[in-house]
Order: structure tokens, then sequence, then C-alpha cells
């Protein structure tokens, strides 16, 4: 954790939801007039997507380990823990980007599935990451957690983040249902051992519940609108958190435990700007003490 170069980072799995929580995230730094570095967790991943192909093909012929870019195998997790580490000295570091299409191809330069060359960060005043290991900690030795300031989860119940992976990955990219079950299976065991753990070391988690039937999905038409859910909201310290206001201004919202609130789904982003802006600007405060 760094006092003078603060750290917030958002983790979640694939599908999740957490570029929508991205969004809202974005919201408060443009309306507080701060500087955002930005860093997305798919610049850490160990191989570009030909390559990242060609293991899983191999593995799944069993020329080798089941891989899957859940796991540490796939991700550059220890070179992640150095950018937090030399971003929480010196506000400063390395950073790429992963192209993703044809879009962000003609905005980057060069290819989908590749990685733009490594670059020094410009300046700012908090490094922002949106990705699957925010709050890793591995048993070897890497501890990705231990640098971040705010580190928050996105994590809806399991057939919901199955149904919002369906969707995406048949409807934007083309792919099989078929093909995706296969994905979601392979990376079971690492969504198992390297992702759900993270989010015992969160501050604040997001669960988006349905309140729809998902028992099966794998057949579902559509994905649940924010109407048809709540959310649950965890907070690991709720000390200085302040439940009257928040149960004030969310109609609808309950508190099931001391350290739970429960809010309408179409409230999410609402709750997001009433939580965590008070929390960023505790840190900016922090920021500037420390630095004066």
């Amino acid at each position: 954790m760094s006092t003078r170069h603060p750290i917030v980072a958002i983790t979640g799995s694939s599908g999740a939801g957490t570029t929508t929580v991205m969004k809202s995230f974005a919201h408060i730094f443009r309306r507080e007039g701060l500087r955002a570095q930005i860093v997305e967790g798919d610049a850490f991943h160990r191989f570009d997507r030909q390559e990242m192909r060609e293991r899983v093909r191999r593995a799944d012929a069993g020329e080798g380990p089941r891989i899957s870019h859940f796991g540490p195998e796939s991700n550059l997790l220890a070179e992640l823990a150095t950018t937090f580490a030399d971003y929480g000295a010196s506000g400063s570091g390395q950073v790429r980007r992963y192209i993703h299409d044809a879009a962000e191809a003609r905005e980057l330069g060069g290819e989908p599935g590749r990685f733009t060359p490594w670059q020094p960060m410009a300046p700012s005043d908090l490094l922002f990451y949106e990705g699957l290991h925010g709050g890793y900690v591995g048993a070897d030795g890497v501890d990705v957690a231990r640098h971040v300031d705010l580190l928050v989860g996105v994590v809806p119940i399991i057939n919901l983040e199955w149904i919002q992976k369906l969707h995406r990955d048949q409807t934007l990219r083309g792919y099989s249902q078929e093909a995706v079950v296969e994905t979601i299976l392979r990376r079971m065991p690492d969504y198992v051992n390297h992702i759900c753990p993270q989010f015992s070391r969160t501050h604040v988690n997001f669960q988006r519940v349905p309140t729809v039937d998902t028992s099966n999905p794998f057949i579902a038409k559509d994905i649940p609108s924010a109407d048809e859910s709540m959310v649950v909201i965890r907070f690991a310290k709720p000390q200085g958190i302040d439940f009257p206001y928040l149960l004030s201004m969310l109609h609808g919202a309950l508190m099931t435990r001391p350290n739970t609130l429960v809010v309408p789904g179409g409230k999410m982003g609402l709750a997001m700007q009433l939580i965590f802006t008070p929390l960023i600007l505790r840190l900016m405060d922090q920021k500037r003490r420390a630095l004066a």
C-alpha cells in the first residue's frame, strides 16, 4: 500500500461485469478532477491470442497441463506485483495494452490479439486496475493484493456469471455455445484456486443476485436486467461506513448483517457513487498530507 501513490483495483472473473464497475469509477474520477492511470489485467497475460490458443490446443490433446487465463501459468503476476510496487513507491512504471478487436487495433496500432509495446506511465493521481488478479496471492510468493489501497470484488452468483459470459462470447465474439462451455470447464480449477480466494481479501464486494429463474444458465435467452436483480454489498471493515445515510439514499435497500447491505439492482451505480466517492477522496486527502 502507498499513501503517496494510491492504487485502486477491481477484481472479478471474465464476464463478471467489472467493465461496468470501471465506468462508475470513471465518473467519480472525472467529477473530482482526478487523473487515473488505467492498468488493464489483460495487459499482463503471458501469451498473445494465437500462442494461447496453441497452448490450449496442446493441453487438450494431452501434451501438457490444462491452462487458462485464470491461472498463474498464463499471466505475468510477478510483473503485475512489481508494477504495483513501483507505482506505490514512485508514482511511475511501465504499462501496455492488449488489443482486443479491430476497433482497438485502429486506435492503438497493431493487430487484434497482440500487445502494444511497454510505455512509461503518464503522471497521475492514482492507479486504477481492472482485471482478474487485483487481489492475487500465490503459493509462489507473489503477492499482488498487499500493494492495493482499495480492493473491490465484482462477483455475480455463478449461474449469472455464466449467462453473462455465454451471451458476451456468443453475441460479441462469435463463439459457439459448445466452445464457451468448454472454456468454462477448462477454467474451473483455476477459478476455484486462484479467483475465488481473492474475494476474501477485498475491502468491498458487489455480488449481483438475479430475482428470476437462472437454474439452467445454458438455455437462458437473455441476461437478467438490473431491475430483475438485487446486489449484495459486503464490507470487510464496516467501521466508518455511514449505513443510515446509505439506507436513506438508496430506496429499497436493507441490511442483512452488520457489514452487509442489499440494494435493488438498478441502484448499483448510485450505491457505488455514494460508497466510493468518500473513500477515494479520503485516499486523495492522505496523499496530499503525505506529499505536504
